[in-house]
């Protein structure tokens, strides 16, 4: 008999299926991939992004950005992620194996009054008293097993190795995330420095301007006009330093943030002047169907995606019969030593199908390829994000290496306007008004110049991370081994 239900596992088990549909890629075609940028692009070897901060050659932007990798808070919860993600694929597999339980009690009767004997019950039911107590054992374990026929399990499980995989592009995707802030709040930090920097030479120039409009007014040779208007432009300009110094300190307070740290933990160390850092703007794009298999974003939808398909075969299995498997065994015994005497043993099998349920069943079907269906566009509208990603980057670094050009033309051409115009207001040659004019378009154009250069270097970062740069798959940490911070702050030991 036990060889005839092993035989009937196994038959069923060699004829288990898969429902659902068969997950495949989508073709760069069918996502809108276009073969070319539409956009004039650099040479078409790619470049090695792998470590893009390095090329700025600033070593406090390096130091900063590789340090957040380890301490970002954002980048922490991404790998916690990734464990409980690990974990489900782990219950999931669980799934395939068999349940073993094992129970074992006690019990002891004492007669609390009375002898023996025998007592009628009103009922006329006899019981029979025993004097003294009685002690009884038992033993028993459990198995079962629900047979994976019409493979929902593996399809649960295929799921669940595809969504760990995508938690995994995720914490990619976060780390580039905070790798590029990392990068933009620097420069703008360093760029608030040399916009203070310009304002306070413009208010050094303007004192000097003040002063020599009062040595004319003293002289009588210009009326108090010239000194009024002196006076109105050193206050405009000093009126725009509090407000570059609040984008300065925001900037910082945002990098000790990203480092894991309190908002002021890096004010002393950027307290330090810099000029704004320059990267290499010679970077191959390579063609489009790169970004599709360099961008963690992409990657972590296109797996998003599979998971979904996936969860369509666990629905459907739903709909099939389900066969579930087991055996117990027990035993009993007034003594703990005799509990081996007697050992009892069962096997047994049934089989579950629903009827009628409304049509829930089915509905949970439609359900998944309706969120397949929304995955398939999720990922294709991915991949176009990404793709105007670069377009839009590649665009940025050329329309602002033009404009520092021409600011740069425009800033020498102020520089010696202004100092023409001062030494003919010292002669008496020309007005205040023709000085001020002219001081005011030197700071202008010296802004447009360092505005400019921060815009460049943004845009080579806004590039190098629509390329993909900053990760690989040695950067993805392993869930079992990751680290786990300190669980005592928040938990206590019971």
């Amino acid at each position: 008999m036990l060889r005839r239900s092993a035989l009937l596992v196994l038959a069923s088990l060699a004829t288990a299926c898969t429902t659902g549909p068969a997950y495949r890629p989508p073709a760069a075609v069918q996502l809108g991939v276009p073969d070319a940028w539409s956009v004039p692009t650099p040479d078409a070897t790619r470049a090695d992004l792998g470590r893009w901060w390095a090329r700025f050659d600033d070593p406090l932007l390096t130091r900063l950005v590789e340090d957040a990798a380890g301490t970002n808070l954002d980048i922490g919860q991404a790998v916690a992620r990734l464990r409980q993600a690990r974990e489900q694929l782990v219950q999931s597999r669980a799934s395939l194996f068999p349940q073993v339980s094992a129970s074992g009690s006690y019990s002891r009767l004492e007669v609390l009054r009375g002898g023996g004997g025998t007592t009628t019950l009103p009922d006329g039911t006899i019981v029979t008293r025993t004097a003294g107590a009685s002690n009884s054992f038992s033993v028993g374990g459990d198995a079962s097993y629900q047979t994976d026929l019409f493979g929902g399990v593996r399809s649960g499980i295929a799921a669940s190795r595809a969504t760990l995989e995508a938690t995994g592009y995720d914490y990619a995707t976060v780390l580039l995330s905070v790798q590029s802030e990392v990068a933009r709040n620097y420069l703008t930090a360093r760029l608030a420095q040399a916009q203070l920097a310009n304002a306070r030479a413009s208010i050094a120039l303007q004192d000097d301007n003040l002063e020599i409009a009062g040595f004319r007014v003293q002289a009588g040779l210009v009326s108090s006009l010239d000194v009024e208007q002196a006076r109105t432009a050193r206050a405009q300009t000093a009126a725009q330093l509090p407000a570059i110094e609040q984008s300065l300190s925001a900037a910082v307070a945002r990098l000790g943030v990203l480092t894991g740290r309190a908002p002021g933990a890096l004010r002393a160390e950027m307290a330090t002047v810099a000029p704004i850092p320059q990267g290499d703007a010679r970077i191959g794009t390579g063609i489009p169907a790169d970004t599709l298999r360099q961008r963690p974003d992409i990657l972590s939808a296109e797996r998003s995606l599979a998971a979904a398909t996936a969860q369509i075969g666990v629905a459907t299995a739903q709909l099939y019969p389900a066969l579930n498997l087991g055996g117990s065994i027990d035993t009993n015994a007034t003594s703990f030593t005799a509990l081996t005497d007697i050992v009892n043993g069962r096997l047994f099998a049934s089989v579950a199908q629903t009827i009628f349920d409304g049509g829930r069943l089915r509905a949970q079907v439609r359900g998944q390829r309706a969120a397949a269906d929304a995955a398939f566009l999720n990922y294709k509208q991915t991949v176009l994000t990404a793709l105007e990603d670069v377009e839009n980057a590649i665009v940025a670094v050329d329309t602002a290496t033009a404009r520092e050009r021409e600011f740069t033309v425009a800033a020498d051409a102020a520089r010696n306007f202004a100092l023409l115009s001062r030494l003919q207001y010292r002669s008496g040659l020309t007005d205040f008004t023709t000085l001020n004019q002219a001081e005011a378009s030197l700071l202008s154009a010296q802004n447009g110049v360092v505005q400019a250069r921060a815009d460049r270097a943004t845009a080579l970062v806004q590039l190098m991370t629509a390329l993909g740069g900053g990760w690989d798959a040695t950067t993805i940490p392993d869930p079992v081994t990751a680290p786990t911070p300190d669980r005592s702050v928040y938990t206590k030991e019971r």
